[in-house]
């Protein structure tokens, strides 16, 4: 089954469209240090919707992608109390990222839920790479200040939200790739801290 032909209810677009709305605001107020409709705000809910929100999106959607491969239904639910906490904490400056996660029902053994819960992190390592394939750009090739903000953020994020997924706690996707295969694990969770130390290096 080709990603884009993935299927997707009317319900469940409405999640995902949500979720992406509330985190890219609360990062966006996280990064403004307040809400208001200023140009200096929307430039940084653009950069958190392109960053924060695609980085959350295709994590999530590689999940859905993997599980649907293997032939279980799959849809994403957003968690609105967590959105709501998100948005709030953000006002305090500090956001706890748990918008929502992909509910799957069918024939998944310890193998494939771990290649399921494997799919969103290495998403993030790969956005972040990207992003500082980008990086490297704007500052050389293509200077732009708005491009290397863009770029950094978008870096430093995915590289986050990589390692903070490869977590062994319950409920994480590091605990279900732990427990399917100890080396994959070690393997994904080593890629994603060096690609969070090359977003401080490059």
């Amino acid at each position: 089954m080709g990603f884009f032909r993935m299927k997707f209810s009317h319900v469940e677009v409405q999640h995902l469209v949500r979720a992406w709305i509330v985190i890219s605001l609360a990062f966006a107020i996280l990064q403004n240090r307040g809400f208001a409709l200023t140009p200096k705000f929307l430039v940084a809910a653009t950069i958190s919707a392109v960053t924060v929100g695609v980085g959350f999106l295709l994590h999530e959607l590689m999940h859905k992608y993997f599980a649907q491969k293997y032939g279980c239904r799959a849809e994403f639910r957003a968690f609105d109390f967590m959105l709501l906490l998100a948005f709030v904490m953000s006002f305090f400056g500090f956001v706890f990222a748990a918008p929502g996660g992909v509910f799957i029902q069918g024939n998944v053994n310890a193998a494939r839920n771990g290649r399921i819960s494997a799919a969103g992190p290495m998403t993030n390592v790969v956005l972040a790479a990207l992003f500082i394939g980008l990086k490297l750009l704007a500052g050389a090739a293509f200077p732009s200040q708005l491009l290397l903000s863009v770029a950094s953020y978008g870096a430093s994020i995915n590289a986050w939200l990589a390692v903070f997924n490869m977590l062994p706690f319950m409920g994480l996707d590091g605990s279900k790739v732990l427990f399917w295969n100890i080396k994959a694990y070690a393997v994904l969770l080593s890629l994603s801290l060096g690609m969070m130390v090359l977003t401080f290096v490059v």
